[in-house]
């Protein structure tokens, strides 16, 4: 008898094994849509991440707590990161800095059904907006400012407002408060425009600048690279062209989109003639104090154009700031990403936007990427290769003697490409995609999209950025296979970057930023799998930071101090 049950019992555990087993294949199944949702180890890892966040990061560091939330807590016993500056221990909140966290709350509220993330992520923005925004419409957050929750002041570096591809989550807080929003984003225009006239801007601003007639303005243009007051960095740009854009669709301004595009042609018409390669900036500063004819040059942008002073001699008229390309993650990544994803939002009126960054993107294609390494060489934007260069004299872009290499292609030009793709379809963007692939140990993606492919499902990959790559590969091409891998690099994610409950890049990391990436990335592919993607905030490639001094380090990032600090 005895017998008999045991075996009943094994027969049944079997089935039910059987029956999860089969479940689960049926959840990772996407191009039939016959997903049917369960909570994963990917809810449930964001979902304990999300729930020690709000246990030991809000704010009660004073006699009345806040709905506010430190920027980070250290991996080993949760307590608060810290800033340290003239023997004062700061407190970090910086809610420029916390939008990715923001959009990790709100799409775990959209996808577990419990509100208590989302009213949350809402309660602290309204304290923000109630609190940290200064009459003319600014908000102290940023790359110079925060509020230090150890006294309840804005502390930092004062007049200086600053994004550098910050792109918050707007949408979430038109919804808080429309009216602060779009107070906010004019005041952001007004405060770094220096001249409308020719669309001199730079990536500081003044808080205490009254609003002007902004829309208004009349613009007369400029030739690429005219001397200016500012210095239009495109990740600076870059931030005011996305406010812009955002602006028009919450409240119809035709003069916000307008002046979004103007701001983006500015780098396009500032490209290479020859090679439509660049740019990082299209102006110059104006060279109030003259270099020494030899030593060290100075860095600083009263002496003119800083390429142009420690490469001219060798390169002639290229060597400018704007046409330097190290880095290609800024304007083939960071700016591709926003101007193709806000172009496609725009439809018609996006065409213009997407059609500059595509073919800008297929530009550094053919003269800057090593396809058969994956490095990204750095060039000038006439298409001049630069690897093994040595520098002649000390100056802003590196010491004497130091050499110029290629490093491996940013793992943001996988997603760049990925759906600069998915928009248009350009096979030669696809074959950049698959060789990238190949690089990131991701195995071929195929001849073409779901054809002759051969992908690693062991790849060790846990970037998250990846994750967002293949989610555009497979909106392009809903394959089986590329929802597996992609599963597979979420696996990565839970396996190697997350500790002790909290997300890190990797287990030797000693604090955790609460807007890391990678808890977003695992709500995307949660969402993605199970047919609600768009229920969940969009990803933009944006992240925050911090500048300014810290007595251990000097003038410094809290990426520097903070976020990549290891045992």
């Amino acid at each position: 008898m005895k017998t008999q049950i045991t075996q009943g019992l094994v027969i049944s555990l079997i089935f039910l094994f059987g029956t999860l087993f089969a479940l689960r294949q049926n959840h990772i199944s996407y191009a039939d849509h016959s997903y049917t949702y369960a909570p994963s180890e990917r809810l449930a890892a964001v979902k304990e991440f999300a729930d020690l966040a709000l246990q030991h990061a809000r704010d009660d560091f004073r006699d009345t707590a806040t709905p506010l939330f430190v920027d980070g807590l250290a991996v080993a016993d949760y307590q608060p990161v810290t800033w340290k500056n003239e023997g004062e221990t700061w407190v970090p909140s910086n809610l420029a800095n916390q939008q990715n966290f923001f959009r990790t709350l709100v799409g775990l509220s959209k996808l577990s059904g419990d509100k208590t993330y989302a009213t949350a992520a809402r309660s602290a923005m309204q304290y923000g907006f109630e609190n940290l925004q200064h009459e003319n419409g600014l908000i102290y957050w940023g790359g110079h400012r925060f509020l230090d929750l150890a006294s309840g002041e804005a502390v930092g570096e004062g007049y200086r407002h600053e994004f550098k591809f910050t792109l918050p989550f707007y949408e979430w807080m038109y919804e808080v408060d429309p009216e602060a929003t779009v107070k906010f984003i004019k005041a952001f225009w007004n405060a770094h425009i220096l001249d409308w006239a020719k669309l001199d801007m730079n990536r500081h601003g003044h808080y205490e600048d009254e609003l002007g007639k902004l829309w208004a303005h009349e613009f007369e243009g400029a030739p690429p690279f005219f001397e200016g007051d500012g210095l239009t960095f495109i990740n600076a740009g870059t931030d005011l062209i996305y406010a812009g854009l955002i602006l028009y669709q919450f409240t119809g301004e035709k003069g916000a989109l307008d002046w979004s595009l103007k701001l983006a042609e500015q780098y396009v018409n500032a490209r290479h003639p020859d090679t439509q390669l660049g740019v990082y900036q299209y102006s110059k500063p104006i060279r109030r104090d003259t270099p020494p004819a030899e030593g060290p040059l100075p860095t600083t942008s009263n002496y003119g154009d800083r390429a142009e002073n420690q490469f001219a001699a060798d390169f002639g008229e290229v060597a400018k700031e704007g046409y330097i390309i190290r880095n290609p993650s800024a304007i083939y990544g960071n700016n591709a990403i926003i101007q193709l994803q806000m172009a496609e939002q725009l439809g018609e009126e996006g065409k213009r936007l997407m059609k500059w960054t595509i073919d800008g993107m297929l530009a550094w294609a053919r003269y800057g990427y090593d396809g058969e390494n994956n490095l990204a060489k750095p060039i000038l934007a006439d298409g001049t290769d630069l690897t093994g260069y040595a520098i002649k004299r000390d100056g802003y872009f590196g010491k004497k003697g130091q050499r110029f290499q290629a490093d491996e292609a940013p793992m943001i030009l996988f997603w760049s490409y990925a759906l600069a793709y998915r928009l248009s379809e350009d096979e030669r963007l696809w074959q950049t995609l698959r060789e990238m692939g190949k690089g990131y140990g991701l195995g071929d993606l195929g001849t073409s999209p779901g054809k002759s492919m051969k992908l690693d499902f062991a790849t060790t990959q846990s970037d998250p950025l990846a994750i967002y790559g293949l989610i555009e590969i497979i909106q392009a091409h809903p394959s089986q296979a590329y929802k597996e891998l992609a599963e597979t690099i979420g696996e990565n994610i839970i396996e190697h970057r997350r500790v002790n409950g909290l997300f890190v890049p990797s287990e030797d990391h000693l604090y955790a930023n609460l807007s890391a990436v990678e808890p977003l990335a695992l709500l995307a592919l949660e969402a993605a799998l199970s047919g609600k993607q768009d229920q969940i905030p969009r990803y933009n490639g944006g992240s925050g930071y911090f500048h300014g001094p810290h007595d251990d380090y000097g003038r410094t990032t809290d990426k520097a101090v903070l976020w990549s600090a290891t045992r």
